[in-house]
């Protein structure tokens, strides 16, 4: 079997979210279970290229957009790791004059639609030249969304006629709305995916990608089972629940997964001191698991200026500061952290002028504080060792379609603080109120997205750790031995690329050849 996985990102060249990691866990697992698989972003001129060996392959390749055909290279990448082993990659750099992918950035230009559609169209058109057609291609997310439809318009859909596409949405609040207009650059008709059953915005009058790439696919997925069942409700869908609900029959959750060759603390080159579950069976005094962390956090107190407090627990939030990340709550917990007795330091970088510019103002406040760091950064090295450091994780989202921190905190023996949403609900279950018994639990849940609620789970786990050393132990192992490798997600992905191969014909049949369209298969 032939998988293309195509994205805007993947870790950890190019990344900004959680995409990135999905797109580099799946495709490596693929690989492992013996799936010939190829895995393409654009070529940024942002890409961090620290371990990326990069090399052109092909030149000349042409695709058309806003009434010209332009050139695009062909560039394969080999990212290598001392502990995770390499990964293979493949990028597409655009000669459109508009010079699309060398902003300096991968999102928030004002002509994203068009970047990421001349993207979609040129990577078919790289495709179309090989000699064999891939069997699935996996888009994710609105960027590439458009190749759902794309292969089944003119000049692709004879050669792609045997090709199956999959979505995967991540964030359904990001959906690539546009014009017909914006259809028309890449050579279909905009006026002819204008309708309710094909692209129309379900309460509007755009043009909606990610509403076409679920139109259009084979077969669409979320990232969590819960996510799933909220994205079918007014408030979940996001505007899109129409839509999903109609096609329901092909839509499921499945449950992301991290890449333990790349987290894990008992082969994590990115940390001083290494240690795994089995750390405490290897240890007669049944102490070295815990020691290790210690040192961990000794190393990192004393990098950041922090004081060594053996009274204080050490939290941690890595993060996207956004809104959606809770950031209020994160504020709150900055402004309250030598009140609860702990140290707490925050990783992330925010989007937002606005939300930037309060954090910069709070490190400011805070950049000689003994128990208080805000790291204004997006750097991966500072991550894991945070997460090897960190006695507790703090995720209060106020919605979070999977989450992948609070798997990778888990492995690394940092208990979770979470909201109850999404994702969170399938990975992290209350010591006290999940109705597990206390050898299933991993940490600690609150319902309510406000100060009460977050005072209520914080404070509880705070308690915990200070009052049960053992028991704290305990804990901490239980959260590193449950397996959220992506093993089983990729097996179920497996499953559905079979189920819709199998399928005799292509679902939908469309005809959106126009003249314009005609000047675009020269």
């Amino acid at each position: 079997m032939y998988v293309v996985q195509i994205a805007s990102e993947v870790a950890p060249v190019a990344k900004i979210g959680g995409l990135a990691d999905v797109m580099m866990g799946l495709s490596r697992e693929l690989k492992w279970k013996g799936i010939r698989v190829d895995t393409v972003i654009p070529k940024y001129d942002c890409l961090d290229t620290h371990g990326l060996s990069l090399e052109c392959v092909q030149k000349g390749i042409r695709s058309f957009f806003d009434g010209e055909w332009h050139d695009h290279s062909l560039w394969r990448g080999r990212w290598s790791d001392a502990s995770s082993g390499d990964l293979e990659l493949t990028f597409l750099e655009s000669h459109n004059p508009k010079r699309f992918f060398d902003r300096g950035c991968i999102y928030g230009c004002h002509d994203d639609i068009d970047r990421f559609l001349s993207f979609s169209r040129a990577v078919l058109q790289w495709l179309m030249g090989q000699e064999t057609a891939p069997d699935v291609i996996h888009i994710h997310d609105w960027e590439t969304a458009a190749i759902a439809f794309l292969i089944r318009a003119e000049p692709f859909r004879t050669y792609f006629e045997k090709t199956r596409t999959v979505l995967t949405i991540h964030n359904i609040a990001y959906q690539g709305r546009c014009q017909t207009m914006d259809l028309d650059r890449v050579g279909v008709s905009g006026s002819w995916y204008d309708s309710p059953k094909r692209l129309q915005d379900d309460f509007g009058s755009d043009l909606n990608l990610l509403k076409g790439g679920i139109v259009f696919s084979d077969y669409v997925t979320t990232v969590s089972p819960t996510y799933a069942t909220e994205v079918l409700t007014p408030e979940g869908g996001k505007g899109l629940h129409l839509t999903l609900n109609q096609y329901s029959d092909k839509f499921c959750g499945i449950l992301n997964g991290i890449d333990y060759s790349y987290w894990n603390p008992e082969i994590d080159s990115h940390i001083p001191f290494r240690y795994s579950e089995r750390s405490k069976a290897q240890s007669p005094e049944d102490k070295l698991l815990v020691s290790e962390k210690a040192k961990n956090k000794e190393t990192l107190r004393k990098a950041l200026g922090l004081k060594a407090d053996s009274t204080k627990p050490l939290v941690v939030s890595i993060s996207r500061l956004v809104q959606q990340k809770g950031v209020e709550l994160i504020r709150y917990a900055i402004l309250n952290a030598h009140k609860k007795g702990m140290q707490y330091i925050v990783l992330g970088t925010a989007p937002d002028p606005a939300i930037q510019w309060e954090f910069v103002t709070l490190a400011h406040t805070y950049a000689h504080d003994p128990h208080v760091r805000i790291l204004l950064q997006q750097e991966e090295s500072t991550a894991h060792r945070l997460y090897a450091a960190s006695d507790i994780f703090l995720m209060p989202s106020l919605f979070e379609p999977c989450g992948l921190t609070q798997l990778i905190a888990l492995k690394y023996g940092s208990i979770p603080i979470v909201r109850s949403t999404g994702g969170l609900c399938d990975t992290v279950f209350d010591v006290d109120y999940s109705k597990k018994p206390f050898a299933e639990t991993n940490g600690f849940v609150f319902n309510n997205p406000d100060v009460v609620g977050l005072d209520s789970a914080l404070d509880r786990a705070l308690a915990f750790w200070r009052q049960d050393g053992e028991a704290w132990q305990s804990l901490m192992l239980q959260a590193m031995q449950y397996d959220f490798s992506w093993n089983t997600p990729a097996n179920h992905y497996l499953n559905i690329y079979q189920k819709i191969l199998s399928r005799n014909s292509y679902r939908y049949e469309t005809d959106s050849t126009t003249e314009y369209s005609e000047r675009a298969t020269q």
